[in-house]
């Protein structure tokens, strides 16, 4: 269930939110805006589909990025989902997302931009942001306690994930891979 919406993403339609960027079958325009929020769908070489995000003033961020997400869950035909495995994997993406964000927001000034890449078998999500830290699962996990649980979470989940820093420049990308569903 999600934790920003009474209602499971693949019960009702997309959001009517500013948050949705341009659809599939627009151009895509650099700076083509929804709202106040810079979302950016294009297709790139090899038929991955990419959705971008910027964060630049914004408030908000967390539930502002799943909404986001869930639009491009949609576009990519994520969703609505026909099955209970296919619901479970749109779940699975709308929260590794909010926990990557919300590991920028609480951990590292907060995040930049979203990118989201979707081919047919992976989905590939990245937040860049402007801190120094090193996000790491910690351990030993403990269940029972609140809060240090985001990265657990991103591992158990995802294929992959890791960090990518660019020597010379302020900050870093989070990223994590996950599959489509079966």
């Amino acid at each position: 269930m999600s934790t920003t919406r009474p209602y499971s993403p693949g019960d009702r339609g997309p959001e009517p939110s500013g948050a949705s960027g341009a659809s599939e079958s627009e151009p895509s325009v650099a700076g083509a805006s929804a709202g106040d929020v810079t979302a950016v769908p294009t297709v790139s070489p090899g038929g991955r589909q990419v959705r971008r995000l910027s964060f630049d003033g914004e408030s908000g961020v967390v539930p502002l990025a799943r909404d986001f997400t869930r639009q491009a869950l949609y576009a990519w035909g994520w969703l609505p989902a026909a099955t209970a495995d296919r619901r479970a994997a749109a779940e699975d993406v709308l929260l590794v997302v909010s926990e990557l964000v919300t590991n920028a927001c609480l951990h590292a000034e907060g995040p930049d931009q979203l990118e989201i890449t979707c081919d047919d078998k992976v989905i590939h999500i990245e937040v860049s942001d402007r801190g120094a830290g090193q996000p790491a699962p910690r351990t030993p996990h403990r269940a029972g306690r609140p809060g240090g649980h985001g990265m657990f979470i991103v591992q158990r989940l995802c294929l992959d994930w890791g960090v990518v820093r660019v020597p010379g420049v302020a900050g870093k990308k989070v990223w994590a891979k996950l599959g489509a569903p079966a």
